[in-house]
């Protein structure tokens, strides 16, 4: 295998495996401010079991992510040092704040934890909003530099040398609010629906309705509501996104909808596989003028196709596949919050049937694939560019061989810590479980 192949299938890896943690450990932090702030209107005690609950479950998401976080650093100085020469001297910035990032979610998190029953309502709530703020900052920081990756600013490269510097420049490129902007909402819904998820599976195992179903059956429905609205603020930035690349990736765009002609009033292809051979996508569903709309929101905009690129700067045209899956999932679960919603709160119907426990069951893995379907996506279509119109990928990486043992040594790694997490939640809330909080069971009429 090709050595450069080698090098971005383990850094693929580290990501892969980080960015569960790390996007649930975002999520996570709103669900327990949720219900924090539940738990101090209306006085239910299961609110407050909910969020410290989740607190321990956050702890140990934590737990793993910093020492895989740390990972992806130390990979991007081994695997990528022609990349990281440029960062080191133009977009450092957002890894020096996010230490800062990082120190605010540990510090109240640890005050949440240790003396939450010692503070007033009022410094409980802004103790775990402090974590939600340090968790979503370090987030935003980290993925900021991918945005750089994509739209490169505030420098330029004379006789080979990084030159004119602008630190600040390079921080708020273009595509900073938008990559942003997803990483955030994906990330909450991504919290929400997990929470959906481990609730629904737990009322399908209850034999009766008593107080632990009510339980349960609470959190369901705020993970629900929650990861609903955030599913649909996901699916609005996306639009935005669309237009981000047309602007500024336009290959990405056109390899992403299997577009290889410009034309206005392209063209929206729904599933189907692209065929480089053919120059079309296969099997493919076409809403007539609706990519040229999702653009620019307008139906005659012109849309720039792959032929006007040279083939050896086309991104793979396999994430046409990745962006319909990352897109078709993220509309499924904001059809599966509405869903959840109108069922109990329009409806007013106290249970929910089998089938939709079963659908509700699937909402947080299904989360977690799209989130790997646009990680990879996001990766993937900039390619063979590191840096956008700056550097290739080939130039960026290690000359380094031997990467073939490196790549299985740390799967070996993922595997176990992937395992030993596992092992770590189900022993911890087996030894803890859930109790009725007033001691006595109640059916639900």
């Amino acid at each position: 295998m090709d050595d450069i192949l080698i090098a971005r299938s383990t850094f693929g890896l580290t990501m892969g495996f980080h960015i569960i943690f790390a996007s649930l450990g975002v999520g996570l932090p709103l669900m327990i401010l949720a219900a924090e702030i539940l738990y101090q209107r209306t006085k239910d005690k299961d609110y407050e079991l909910m969020a410290k609950r989740w607190t321990k479950g956050q702890a140990i998401l934590l737990g793993v992510a910093i020492p895989s976080g740390t990972i992806a650093g130390v990979q991007l100085s081994l695997l990528w040092p022609g990349f990281m020469e440029i960062v080191g001297k133009v977009i450092s910035l957002p890894f020096q704040i996010e230490i800062f990032a990082f120190f605010l979610e540990a510090l109240f998190m640890s005050i949440y934890v240790y003396a939450a029953d010692r503070l007033s309502p009022f410094m409980r709530i802004i103790s775990v909003f402090l974590v939600l703020l340090g968790a979503t900052a370090s987030a935003v920081l980290i993925t900021n530099v991918h945005a750089f990756e994509g739209t490169p600013t505030g420098f330029r490269i004379t006789n080979g040398e990084v030159t004119d510097v602008d630190p600040w420049a390079a921080f708020f490129n273009p595509s900073f609010l938008v990559t942003a902007g997803h990483v955030t909402v994906s990330a909450y819904m991504t919290g929400a629906f997990m929470i959906a998820t481990i609730a629904a599976f737990k009322m399908l195992r209850a034999k009766h309705l008593g107080r632990e179903y009510l339980f349960h059956q609470k959190a369901l429905l705020l993970g629900l509501i929650l990861g609903g609205t955030f599913s649909l603020l996901t699916a609005l930035n996306g639009h935005e996104s669309a237009q981000y690349l047309h602007r500024y990736q336009p290959e990405k765009l056109a390899a992403a909808e299997g577009l290889f002609e410009t034309q206005p009033y392209a063209p929206l292809a729904i599933g189907g596989i692209t065929d480089p051979e053919t120059k079309e996508v296969k099997y493919a569903i076409e809403i007539p003028w609706l990519l040229s709309f999702l653009a620019a929101n307008r139906f005659d905009e012109v849309v720039v196709g792959l032929n006007d690129f040279p083939e050896e700067e086309w991104p793979p045209l396999f994430i046409h596949t990745l962006f319909n899956g990352m897109v078709g999932i993220g509309s499924l679960l904001v059809l599966v919050g509405f869903v959840g919603f109108a069922w109990k709160k329009l409806l007013k119907k106290e249970t929910f049937p089998r089938w939709a426990m079963w659908i509700f069951v699937c909402g947080g893995p299904l989360a977690l694939l799209g989130i790997e379907f646009g990680w990879v996506f996001a990766c993937t279509g900039r390619q063979p560019w590191v840096i956008y119109h700056v550097m290739k990928t080939a130039e960026a990486a290690t000359h380094s061989e031997g990467l073939g043992l490196f790549f299985i040594l740390f799967l070996l790694v993922y595997l176990a810590l992937a395992v030993i997490t596992l092992l770590v939640f189900y022993s911890y809330f087996k030894r803890h479980p859930l109790r009725p909080l007033d001691g006595k069971e109640e059916t639900v009429k």
